[in-house]
């Protein structure tokens, strides 16, 4: 019996010792596979990690070619914020190579709702959209051990400079229209005139961004000062005719508006990129036949812009509708300094902190305040006479508008802004893209 059981626990232990080498194949094996998921999974993560920020980088690279489209700097905005090196996104993690594609789409240059049509702006290629494509090529952690050393990653989105369904916009114009709007101002671009005004100029900016606006949903005023003595003078500023309008003083309470809360502007389906010439507005901002004479400058009474800015807001507040967005485009010189003999009592004094008090008080209640200085005076000495303490016109026009990236001068490293261009033109169709604003896109539509 006790032979039996040493035979017995000697087979017992041999068994153990086999059963205890099977277990540490199969640890060892379990830990290998488990090394390798591990593995795969660092590198899968990270991988995707760096896809998601390269895809974010192309997106912003993309939406901010398509808002600076209009100025004809497309490319060269959205390459600057690329995350290829240099760029205002720029990544740490890989050498990222970009390239920027203007293409033009006929799917979103024949949309039902809101064409956006294949133009050229600058040098820029007729087209109507932004593609930014960005590749990088990442090292692996773990997969190199699989013979995977590196992948290589891309990203691609495209944007166009207008959305299909922009959001309802109710937009009031405040011109210059005093004197001096008649000088020539021969740098100016694209107006037609061999020899424009300022105000051919200030125009045709207008209607260039009147082509960005959809008369379905979008509606227009118009207003200018000095205004005109009643109302029986407003139809002398779209009639056609060259006969000028009467003028009031600043204190002979003036009529501002000219054209109010106006959809006819444009007409077609889809959407063409000409104006109405049967439309008033666009016969008194030049946009009618070629025998048509728009609004003149008459002036005579000097420049006070304040209570036309508070009658544009009142204005928009009257015909406002649910779910639009008000706006006011204002465009001056910005001095203003009427004589006291023009002006209401008590507003003699500090017209200009009277502009912009008036300016503040819109963008409080909501509205978006664009301001175009053209022209406008640096000196605090030599313009805004009537101010104390003393700020000078550009000084006056950059704090019109409701936040500094509403603010645009024809002059912008002389009278600072933020924004780069100085052709009228290219800052209509700045704000009108703004206005609309850019979308990113399926990369696929043709």
């Amino acid at each position: 019996m006790k032979r039996k059981a040493e035979q017995f626990f000697r087979r017992f232990g041999r068994f153990g010792r086999e059963q205890r080498g099977v277990i540490a194949l199969i640890v060892a094996l379990s830990m290998a596979m488990l090394f390798g998921v591990i593995a795969i999974s660092v590198d899968a993560g990270y991988l995707l990690y760096v896809q998601n920020d390269l895809q974010a980088s192309a997106n912003m690279a993309a939406l901010a070619g398509a808002q600076k489209f209009t100025s004809g700097t497309a490319s060269a905005v959205a390459m600057s914020y690329s995350a290829q090196s240099g760029g205002h996104n720029a990544r740490s993690w890989g050498t990222v190579t970009a390239t920027v594609a203007l293409r033009c789409l006929n799917t979103v240059a024949n949309l039902t709702n809101y064409a956006v049509p294949c133009t050229n702006y600058g040098s820029q290629p007729v087209a109507n959209s932004v593609q930014v494509t960005q590749t990088v090529t990442v090292s692996t952690f773990f997969a190199r051990v699989l013979g995977v050393r590196t992948v290589t990653v891309t990203a691609v989105a495209t944007a166009v400079p207008e959305g299909s369904t922009p959001e309802p916009l109710n937009v009031a114009f405040i011109l210059d229209t005093t004197a001096s709007m008649n000088n020539d101002d021969t740098t100016c671009q694209g107006t037609g005139h061999v020899i424009p005004s300022r105000l051919d100029c200030a125009l045709n900016g207008v209607r260039t961004l009147l082509v960005r606006l959809v008369p379905a949903v979008d509606q227009v005023s118009l207003l200018v000062f000095p205004g005109l003595t009643n109302a029986s003078q407003i139809s002398k500023e779209y009639d056609c005719l060259s006969t000028n309008p009467s003028i009031a003083a600043y204190n002979a309470s003036p009529v501002y508006g000219i054209i109010s809360n106006s959809t006819d502007y444009r007409t077609g389906s889809p959407l063409p990129s000409s104006l109405n010439t049967g439309s008033n507005l666009s016969k008194a901002v030049g946009g009618g036949t070629s025998s048509c004479v728009p609004l003149s400058a008459v002036g005579g009474v000097g420049t006070y812009y304040a209570d036309a800015i508070t009658a544009a807001q009142s204005a928009l507040v009257a015909s406002h509708q649910t779910g639009q967005q008000n706006v006011i485009v204002i465009l001056s010189d910005g001095d203003a300094g009427a004589s006291s003999s023009k002006m209401p009592s008590g507003k003699y004094n500090n017209q200009c902190h009277q502009a912009i008090t008036a300016a503040q008080a819109a963008a409080s209640a909501g509205t978006w305040v664009y301001s175009i200085a053209y022209g406008a005076s640096t000196s605090s000495s030599g313009s805004c006479s009537t101010d104390n303490p003393d700020i000078s016109a550009c000084y006056t026009m950059q704090h019109i508008a409701s936040d500094p990236s509403k603010f645009f001068s024809d002059k912008p490293t002389v009278c600072t802004s933020v924004n780069s261009q100085s052709q009228l033109a290219d800052i209509f169709g700045t704000i009108g893209s703004s206005l609309s604003g850019a979308r990113l896109i399926p990369n696929s539509t043709q």
